[in-house]
């Protein structure tokens, strides 16, 4: 078993532990001031369990790589305890018929949930250190010629990779790289001598180029280190794996026909997901009227201006429909500007709150029961700006294949996009969504949306 699978196990079963003392210790407590004995507990906790690993599995929190020790982890942490919490009350007092032994008192399991926020960050911090600690510092070995070797080092800096790179070339001599080399240019002989002999230490190899262009001896070797347990990725897989997204490189004309979708083989997938659209929706408008009715009272307040704003957008199959906003910015004669830049004079004082919490987004629910979009998907843009995208960005449209969302997988992985490049970086993240279409993705973005919400990270 690699190290990495042991500590996913032993998380596991450190999470079956705490659930197992925290709801017998807090239902002891809480019977016993009430002059209750209580007798343990022990198969009802079976749900419980499953709901706070599948809400702690949607956030990497059993992935060795995922840094539990930084703040958005934590928040997303509480997070998925908060949310398992609330869907372990629904299962118990909602789903379950009586007789459930948990459904004695809401507030022993909620005082539950409360205990094991900061025992399962705790542990996992701790687990973390300590491996990192044994592990040391492990680099990047990047296989490619130097343009290749420029764009991954800059792809590195922007993903937060802090991991060293080790640039070499395989079946070349070293050459003085240029001044705007990552590194000097090693061949990958040298480098493989110092991995064999344990000086290398490395998390893993990337690999740029195809098999064809690598000599025989240079791919048995890589061959003997992937069996030794040196992980390989090819430069592709290794974006996917890493960083859940799809390098723009790799995009051609056929690369849809070659690759398929996940889409396009489970049609029952996307009906199972227009149904929940349709039930969502209702619910969010329902419970979400009032903040509506406020929001948009405090913009016609702001300058007596139109509550709603309206824009034709492009939808699935590239079927133009008009999108429904609280306004944020003030009334524009012309056409304006199409992106927002920070500190931007037109967006008024209700608009920055009703962008940063993403209340300004509440009316897309009417787009969303009407068919227009799904709550999750890629951001559905401007016309305007879609004729400029599908001219100037390879393979821009494939991003029509699904319908828009409220939110998405770039949306969560990536800052607010104020330019075409920004946008074709965004198109990373949105074609791994339309590949990985799933209902596990889905889950994981709602929970990262509420963590932007929460921490008023929204544009």
């Amino acid at each position: 078993m690699t190290p990495t699978r042991r500590v996913s196990f032993g998380l596991l079963a450190l999470d079956a532990v705490a659930v197992g003392v925290a709801f017998n210790v807090v239902s002891a407590i809480w019977l016993y001031r009430v002059g209750i004995s209580s007798s343990s507990i022990v198969l009802p906790l079976l749900g419980p369990l499953a709901v706070l690993m599948i809400a702690l599995y949607l956030i990497d929190g059993y992935n060795a790589r995922t840094d539990m020790m930084s703040l958005g982890y934590t928040s997303l942490h509480v997070i998925a305890l908060a949310s398992a919490a609330v869907a372990t009350l629904l299962m118990t007092f909602v789903v379950i018929p009586q007789g459930y032994e948990l459904q004695s008192s809401r507030a022993v399991i909620a005082l539950s949930f409360i205990v094991l926020a900061p025992v399962t960050l705790g542990y996992r911090r701790l687990i973390h250190r300590r491996a990192a600690a044994r592990r040391g510092v492990r680099s990047l070995v990047f296989i490619g010629d130097d343009a290749s070797g420029r764009e991954f080092q800059e792809e590195c800096r922007r993903t937060g990779t802090v991991q060293p790179i080790v640039y070499a070339i395989a079946g070349a001599p070293a050459r003085p790289g240029p001044a705007a080399s990552p590194s000097p240019s090693r061949p990958f002989d040298d480098v493989l001598d110092e991995i064999e002999a344990g000086r290398l230490p490395v998390e893993a190899i990337v690999l740029r180029e195809s098999a064809r262009e690598l000599r025989a001896d240079i791919s048995r070797k890589l061959v003997e280190l992937y069996f030794r347990g040196v992980p390989t990725y090819t430069l592709e897989l290794f974006h996917q794996i890493y960083w859940r997204k799809i390098p723009l490189y790799r995009l051609n004309q056929i690369w849809l026909f070659q690759e398929g979708f996940q889409i396009a083989r489970e049609p029952v997938f996307e009906r199972l997901k227009r149904v929940t659209d349709i039930l969502l929706s209702l619910v969010g408008l329902v419970l979400g009227s009032p903040f509506i009715l406020l929001g948009g009272l405090a913009v016609w307040l702001q300058d007596r201006g139109p509550v709603f704003f309206a824009q034709t957008r492009v939808g699935r199959n590239h079927v133009s429909f008009r999108l429904y906003k609280l306004r944020s910015m003030r009334p524009s004669e012309g056409p304006g500007e199409p992106y927002t830049q920070p500190g931007d004079g037109r967006v008024t004082r209700v608009g920055r709150f009703l962008r940063a919490t993403r209340l300004d987004e509440l009316p897309q629910l009417w787009n969303v029961l009407r068919g227009d979009m799904s709550l999750i998907g890629p951001r559905a843009e401007w016309d305007r700006l879609v004729e400029r995208y599908e001219r100037d960005i390879p393979c821009y449209y494939f991003r029509h294949l699904v319908k828009p969302g409220i939110t998405g997988w770039a949306q969560v992985n990536y800052p607010y996009g104020a330019s075409a490049e920004d946008t074709a970086r965004k198109l990373e993240y949105d074609l791994y969504y339309i590949r990985h279409f799933s209902f596990v993705l889905d889950a994981s973005i709602v929970l990262k949306t509420i963590h932007l919400m929460l921490s008023g990270k929204g544009r």
